[in-house]
């Protein structure tokens, strides 16, 4: 961290440390914040999370290995342990997915993506999935900005503690990690630090109609380093992450040639971030919250290699920088109502030296208005965004025209006997229209940048049923069952697409297409405690139509399927849990997908992938001792969530932990 990065921290920090450098008073305990549904147990949008034991028990590694588990949901994994990793959501693109950690945005001015695999579970308390709109009655302008959110919510430490982790994996893969938390006079947080090193050589066998090709994967190596920590005490929470890495960006399996052809490229990242929240009750009725972060990501990309034999090369740097500040205020006239409104700006700069790159600044602001009521069993939520983006550029043409926009959502909800808790029906219905701006990267990216795009817009509609129900099986032993399915559609105008229309070798950004999605996710939770035994079992279902609408003269691609996008996916998880032993068993299928118009037939394999995780733990005196082995894809498939790009197959982790 150099000092420009320590003085902003200090900045940040300082004026929210300086209002509880007080004694602890007896307000303490009200004033704790912790994550918040107004209304009810049940929210308006439809939702998916997981989190403490079951969140741990799953045999994961990132945040995007623990997502893929959900229903609507398709993970992009380049293979191996460094393959960038992003999440779509309902066929709408990864794009229109917002990422938060601890309620604020994880955000990429460049390219609008967030790679999910630099963000581990070890300090995560829980990882949630919300279509539309997180519902609470003070929340941030950019919480409403998304067809779909990802939050990630830190632990709240309670005590003190350490721990460390060390493992070994498959391909020459070692890690090691470690996690200090701490709690004194109401102040809580925690360090959490890890290093990884990976050779990625996994051995793969490609095997289709027209070839049969072995080998052993190159350039799939990584190595990072992640240190992050966090500050809570009662309305006021903070949160500093670093990660530096260096991967290698290997290139699709080439036929009969993947052991002597060699596609060379290596990235570095260093990303870093700070950010702080403040969040205040008062006279009972209003609520006022504020957000600060700042964000420095650095990139270099290289493929500059004597051995590349079929790559541009390039030799690139881009260096982003984000300044982002929010201010929510929420108001509670009578219990059965709250308004809310939240002002957004952040400012975003990046700097690239490709030949002719304009250096860019991005001025974003936000602003919401929002109601919701919860009456008689009957919720219902209303909200108007209002976007305003600027950009500006000072070296060659001139910036994309300003981009002004209004977009509504509403929700409406009736739970069926709400005030019992053994069992509960609710019915739900919403709507949402919201629209992605183009990236830095699609409008001014040298040769391929278009500055005249427009913002890709998304319609969606749900209906949604959700029912919870506990009973007991004996007299001590509840058994909880929780379901829920929804009925969606979703309607894309402007896709966002690079088209060569100037020759195969020069491609333009464009705004092409028009895509209609309709589909069916359910999920099912049960959950059983006998003794000293808890069993859960997890469920998910993916049906869904997603075709191209765009041309409906183009007989090769009209109605026709988007690429990528499978037709049935399922999942099924089943967790045994006793004493300080667990035995968790994961299957997930994925149907196959087409990945190209211009061959429909050749298709992406469906698959099974199933792991395995067992783990142990025990007390020795005061320190704890534990054991965990996971198996990875036991039947060995080898599928692939992008075209020759093969995942590893079976492989094996095999962790021991230490913790006082």
């Amino acid at each position: 961290m150099n000092k420009r990065h320590a003085v902003l921290l200090l900045c940040i920090l300082v004026p929210f440390a300086a209002a509880f450098s007080q004694q602890p008073s007896r307000l303490d305990s009200l004033q704790q914040v912790e994550e918040i549904e107004v209304y009810g147990r049940r929210p308006l949008a439809t939702s998916q999370t997981l989190r403490g034991a079951d969140l741990q028990a799953l045999s994961t590694t990132s945040v995007a290995d623990a997502l893929k588990y959900f229903s609507g949901v398709q993970i992009k994994d380049y293979g191996g342990l460094g393959g960038l990793k992003t999440i779509n959501v309902r066929s709408m693109g990864a794009q229109h997915v917002g990422v938060y950690v601890d309620g604020i945005r994880i955000t990429n001015a460049q390219n609008g993506t967030v790679d999910l695999g630099k963000f581990s579970l070890s300090s995560m308390e829980s990882v949630s999935l919300y279509n539309a709109n997180k519902l609470d009655n003070c929340q941030s302008a950019s919480e409403y900005a998304s067809g779909a959110t990802v939050y990630m919510r830190t632990k709240r430490p309670t005590h003190d503690s350490l721990s460390v982790q060390l493992r070994r994996a498959s391909f020459s893969t070692y890690m090691a990690k470690a996690n200090a938390q701490f709690a004194w006079r109401g102040w809580s947080g925690f360090v959490d630090g890890e290093w990884c090193k990976s050779e990625g050589d996994y051995p793969f066998r490609y095997h289709s109609e027209y070839e049969d090709t072995i080998g052993r994967r190159a350039n799939s190596d990584i190595r990072y380093g992640r240190i992050e920590g966090a500050l809570f005490k009662g309305g006021f929470s903070s949160h500093l992450y670093y990660y530096d890495s260096e991967r290698g960006c290997p290139g699709g399996i080439v036929r009969r040639l993947s052991d002597k052809y060699i596609n060379v490229g290596r990235e570095w990242d260093r990303d870093f971030f700070v950010q702080a929240s403040y969040q205040q009750e008062f006279w009972g009725h209003h609520r006022v919250k504020a957000n600060a972060k700042y964000t420095n990501e650095y990139l270099r990309y290289c493929t500059d290699y004597p051995e590349n034999q079929n790559t541009a090369r390039v030799n690139n740097h881009y260096r982003q920088e984000d300044v982002y500040g929010a201010l929510c205020y929420g108001y509670m006239p009578w219990s059965w109502l709250s308004l809310s409104t939240s002002y957004d700006v952040r400012y975003s700069k990046l700097r690239a030296d490709l030949k002719r790159f304009d250096h860019v600044f991005r001025l974003d602001q936000k602003e919401v208005l929002a109601a919701q009521m919860n009456l008689n069993g009957i919720q219902a939520a209303v909200s108007m965004l209002h976007q305003h983006l600027h950009d500006f550029t000072f070296v060659h043409a001139g910036a994309a025209d300003p981009l002004d926009r209004w977009t509504p959502a509403v929700s409406l909800a009736y739970t069926i006997n709400p005030n019992r808790s053994k069992h509960e029906l609710t019915l739900r219905a919403w709507y949402k229209k919201i629209f992605r701006a183009p990236t830095l990267n699609d409008l001014y990216y040298t040769q391929v940048g278009n500055r005249n795009l427009q913002p890709e817009y998304t319609k969606q509609w749900n209906l949604g049923i959700e029912y919870h129900s506990t009973l007991l099986v004996t007299h001590h032993s509840p058994l909880t069952i929780s379901l829920q399915a929804d009925i969606y559609q979703n309607k894309i105008e402007n896709r966002i697409v690079c088209l060569p229309l100037k020759g195969t070798y020069t491609w333009t950004m464009m705004n092409y297409g028009y895509t209609f999605c309709q589909g069916l996710n359910a999920t099912a939770t049960a959950r059983y405690a006998i003794g000293d035994w808890q069993f859960s079992l997890l469920g998910s279902l993916t049906w869904q139509r997603d075709v191209n609408r765009t041309d409906p003269n183009d007989e090769d691609t009209y109605d026709k399927p988007i690429c990528y996008s499978p037709t049935l996916s399922h999942s099924i998880t089943a967790m045994a849990m006793w004493k300080g032993a667990s035995l968790t068993v994961s299957h997930l299928y994925v149907g196959e997908r087409m990945w190209s118009y211009a061959d429909p037939e050749d298709m992406l394999e469906p698959y099974h992938n199933i792991d395995a995780k067992l783990s142990y733990s025990t007390t020795v005196g005061k320190t704890m001792v534990g054991a965990c082995l996971e198996v990875i894809d036991l039947l060995d498939e080898q599928y692939e969530h992008i075209p020759r790009y093969p995942m590893p197959g079976k492989n094996y982790k095999l962790t021991l932990s230490f913790g006082i």
